[in-house]
């Protein structure tokens, strides 16, 4: 199988993201104990903290069978003697995915060019497309599964999260 990135919402079809959904919808009810990841590490990388992020990451992993390894920058050595492209290398050869929450978009973009293993932006300075998946999954909670025609009205600056709103916007109608 080809290694799939997940570094903006526009990485999914209409149809995929909706599988998606569905899916999540699935796992939260309780209805279906799935252990898709029986055996799978998640490395963890936070060059910006979250709780929330750590904790659903690797609630999510546990929950699925896998296993969440969480590195800080004080864990890592990026930018202290090597690089984002032999980081990115080095987990490749020891884990099943990266997930990356930092600062700045194109070290997300960085990471997945040099990983041989899919990488999951967990939050850049551009794009927050998990905290989309789970405001979309939010709104069918609240709306019904039909989210195409739905208007969102966004108040606040155009950032990471306005950004990933118009890009869904595009992907869902």
């Amino acid at each position: 199988m080809a290694k799939r990135d997940f570094l903006a919402i526009t990485d999914f079809s209409r149809d995929e993201l909706k599988a998606l959904l569905a899916c999540a919808a699935r796992l939260k009810s309780g209805a279906e104990q799935d252990h898709a990841l029986e055996g799978k590490t998640l490395a963890m990388i936070f060059r910006k903290s979250s709780t929330r992020t750590r904790v659903s990451f690797e609630v999510g992993m546990y929950q699925l069978g896998g296993h969440a390894l969480f590195l800080s920058d004080r864990d890592i050595q990026i930018g202290r003697g090597e690089s984002l492209a032999d980081t990115a290398r080095v987990l490749s050869g020891f884990v099943e995915g990266i997930m990356i929450r930092t600062y700045k978009h194109d070290e997300v973009v960085q990471l997945a060019r040099f990983a041989t293993v899919p990488v999951i932006n967990g939050l850049s300075d551009l794009l927050h497309p998990c905290q989309l998946l789970a405001d979309l999954q939010t709104m069918q909670e609240e709306f019904g599964e039909e989210l195409e025609g739905r208007r969102v009205a966004w108040i606040g600056d155009g950032n990471n999260m306005a950004n990933s709103w118009i890009n869904a916007a595009g992907q869902l109608g």
